[in-house]
């Protein structure tokens, strides 16, 4: 049995922000925390959500796109795509940063909670993924095409936790210089691994996405499954897509 909430996150003390957080209804779990793409907390996230809190998770899927004119989900076609791409473009990053170190350390601090946490991002949110390990002290971070990560290439050194990088080749929003560049900066570092589909676009681990490539996604899911068990030793197995 699982329990959902939408919960308040206070930023600083007058402002709060909005999370959707599904748990184990008994003990003390291991959490995840999960960044969206850039149309925000949809069903799918959500689902994601509860399929972790089955497994014995704690899964918390903040808003970071609160501070937009439409804080609201959006969807993945038609006039939203537009306005998701435009919000997208306005999208504060250290402001997110301090929304996501506020995240983590509201999961950290829950008595359901046993200090543990992997953050798990996509597209835009794969940026946030990394921007946790950066800056928020997560346990594990793992980032699918995290699009504008070589942005932050002054922050590699920062990481300490073991951190997944999974882009694929043919993805039209993440040029091949800019997974060059995320290559480089991460050489150096052998608790960050890159891991490159050359068969796959943008979206691949998306099963309700047309660019879905089932072969990269069970290969990437068992990258994954691979770090969520040696991060939280007593996870079960089998990755849930997105």
């Amino acid at each position: 049995m699982i329990t959902t909430d939408t919960i308040a996150l206070t930023h600083d003390g007058s402002r709060a922000f909005d999370a959707y957080l599904a748990r184990p209804a008994a003990g003390a779990a291991p959490s995840i925390i999960i960044f969206t793409e850039m149309f925000g907390v949809a069903r799918h996230n959500r689902e994601m959500a509860d399929g972790y809190a089955r497994r014995g998770f704690n899964a918390l899927v903040p808003n970071l796109y609160w501070r937009s004119a439409y804080p609201g989900e959006l969807a993945f076609e038609g006039p939203d795509r537009d306005a998701a791409w435009a919000r997208l473009a306005a999208f504060d990053v250290e402001a997110a940063g301090r929304d996501i170190a506020t995240a983590v350390a509201w999961l950290r601090s829950r008595p359901y909670a046993n200090g543990k946490v992997l953050a798990l991002g996509f597209c835009a949110g794969g940026r946030m993924a990394f921007v946790a390990a950066a800056r928020a002290g997560v346990d594990a971070a793992v980032s699918f095409y995290g699009m504008g990560i070589a942005q932050h290439d002054a922050e590699f050194a920062q990481v300490a936790c073991p951190v997944q990088l999974h882009y694929g080749l043919k993805d039209p929003h993440i040029p091949q210089p800019e997974i060059d560049a995320v290559m480089q900066a991460s050489g150096s570092r052998p608790n960050i691994e890159t891991f490159l589909y050359p068969e796959a676009g943008h979206s691949f681990f998306n099963p309700i996405r047309p660019a879905y490539h089932a072969a990269s996604a069970k290969l990437a899911g068992e990258r994954l499954e691979a770090l969520i068990g040696s991060a939280f030793p007593a996870a079960a197995p089998a990755a849930t897509a997105c």
